[in-house]
């Protein structure tokens, strides 16, 4: 079991009235994690911390914020080990999962303190004589970040990387379900040396989420706000963010779709599919929740991608014999179930079943689903994939939009041109042309349209998100006024 703290101005602290919560391993349902249930006085003390360390941080010099961030990747590497035991135990997932989550949370890092010599500005020509007119970007201050449980290395890491190069501090508000995961990253940011209150992490009981998270945007000291999590829970945060004028970046739910042209490889289409539908038992927001095939290659392309399904097993993420570790809980699994009963009582044909025990659920397919099943609109957030048959790329197209979501796609098609056509058709903020949906680098603009949220995480991208743009003027010569 670990038995962790928060972060606050550079000390490990427990709650200030002594108040812990309880993460058990949600395979076994032994305690993983004990953490402090944070108080609104810890966040208030949090964001505190964070504005003391402000001005410091930000008159840093960029070369020095870069050295000390690059630091930080280097100690995150060398505590793989320390996230997967850590990850594993409060979420089941695999070990391969946390692995590939440190590798690119720290080349986050690396990627961040590369862009602290690139947040430059512009010369504009001014019509006043003798006026020199510029632009240039500054930190806004404090940045919240909230991260969620399913992808925490990299989704807590890429709450923080980029508003630190930006001259910014930070306080991360850790996920419920993952606080050992979430400290853990904010222990390697103060043994890199950034300095205390650069990076605080406030850790709350379930109970207390909404009010910890209100009382942290309500903040006066709080001037941005990111959020990865559901398109629910995004809303909320959204109208909390307005109602104090604060901008927000939000990286929400999504329904990827995979469009499987008539001309595409399958045998590709088929592994990049079942990769992104049951990798981290789909649980990720870019996973392969549709596959829209063409009518003259769907059966074939059902065959191969059932016979691959069945070999994915899914158990004990420590088991020899699991390729695949459990969900997040039960009750995650009994929700996509759900989903899955629903489209059968419906009509739909199930290629793969859907068996589950516990937290642990095998991956299923449902092929023929139509618009009054349930899995046609909700975000199933589980391993499992749909099937719908079309006739061409038009109507592809047209089911691949039809959905409030708007976060990741993929289209297969041995015509790169054909392809990229569709491509610019879909609405959705990433496409990956015969590639699987689930596809994240340090250096790429990362989010979606519609419910699947606005602005971009990612290196230059970023850049707009976690600086203030201000206009500033030298007057070198007399100015005529007209009073």
């Amino acid at each position: 079991m670990n038995e962790i703290s928060m972060l606050i101005g550079g000390k490990e602290l427990p709650a200030a009235d002594g108040r812990t919560f309880e993460r058990r391993n949600p395979l076994s349902g032994a305690i993983a994690t004990r953490a402090p249930a944070a108080s609104l006085a810890d966040a208030d003390a949090a964001v505190e911390a964070a504005q003391a360390a402000f001005p410091a941080w930000a008159a840093l010099a960029p070369t020095e914020r870069r050295k000390r961030l690059l630091k930080a990747a280097d100690l995150m590497d060398a505590r793989t080990g320390d996230f997967i035991a850590a990850g594993v135990s409060e979420t089941g997932a695999m070990p391969n999962w946390y692995g590939f989550n440190v590798m690119l949370a720290a080349n986050m890092l690396r990627e961040a303190a590369s862009m602290t010599t690139q947040i430059d500005g512009s010369v504009i020509p001014s019509d006043v004589p003798g006026n020199l007119a510029f632009a240039l970007r500054q930190p806004c201050g404090v940045v919240l970040g909230i991260a969620p449980w399913n992808a925490p290395v990299i989704l807590g890491t890429r709450a923080l990387a980029m508003p630190l190069a930006c001259g910014n501090t930070v306080v991360l508000k850790a996920s419920e379900q993952c606080p050992a995961v979430h400290a853990m990253i904010g222990a390697v940011l103060l043994e890199a040396g950034l300095g205390a209150g650069v990076v605080n992490v406030v850790t709350n009981a379930p109970e207390d989420a909404a009010a910890i998270v209100e009382r942290l945007i309500a903040h006066r000291h709080v001037r941005r706000i990111n959020f990865t999590g559901s398109t629910h829970v995004g809303r909320i945060v959204a109208q909390l963010a307005a109602q104090h004028l604060k901008p927000v970046l939000l990286e929400l739910g999504g329904k990827a779709a995979v469009l499987v042209l008539a001309d595409a490889d399958l045998d590709a289409a088929v592994n990049a599919i079942a990769f992104g539908a049951f990798f981290n038992q789909g649980q990720i927001c870019m996973s392969t929740e549709r596959v829209i095939v063409d009518r003259r290659i769907a059966d074939a392309f059902v065959d191969k991608l059932a016979a691959k399904a069945q070999s994915l097993v899914a158990g004990n993420p420590l088991a020899a014999t699991s390729v695949l570790g459990a969900m997040i809980d039960a009750g995650a699994v009994a929700r996509v179930a759900a989903l899955v009963a629903d489209a059968s009582a419906k009509g739909a044909r199930l290629p793969v079943g859907c068996r589950y025990e516990g937290a642990v659920m095998q991956p299923a397919i449902v092929d023929g689903v139509t618009p009054d099943m349930r899995i046609y609109r909700e975000e199933s957030f589980g391993p499992v994939v749909t099937v719908q048959r079309v006739d061409s790329d038009e109507e592809a197209v047209q089911l691949a939009n039809d959905s409030e979501y708007g976060l990741a796609s993929a289209v297969f098609s041995r015509d790169i041109s054909r392809a990229l056509a569709v491509a610019k058709q879909i609405q959705s903020g990433i496409c990956h042309i015969n590639g699987p949906t689930v596809h994240d680098e340090a250096q790429m603009p990362f989010g979606g349209v519609k419910n699947s949220g606005y602005g971009r995480f990612g290196s230059k991208a970023s850049i707009a998100e976690f600086t203030d743009l201000r206009w500033i003027t030298i007057q070198n010569e007399a100015r005529h006024y007209p009073v």
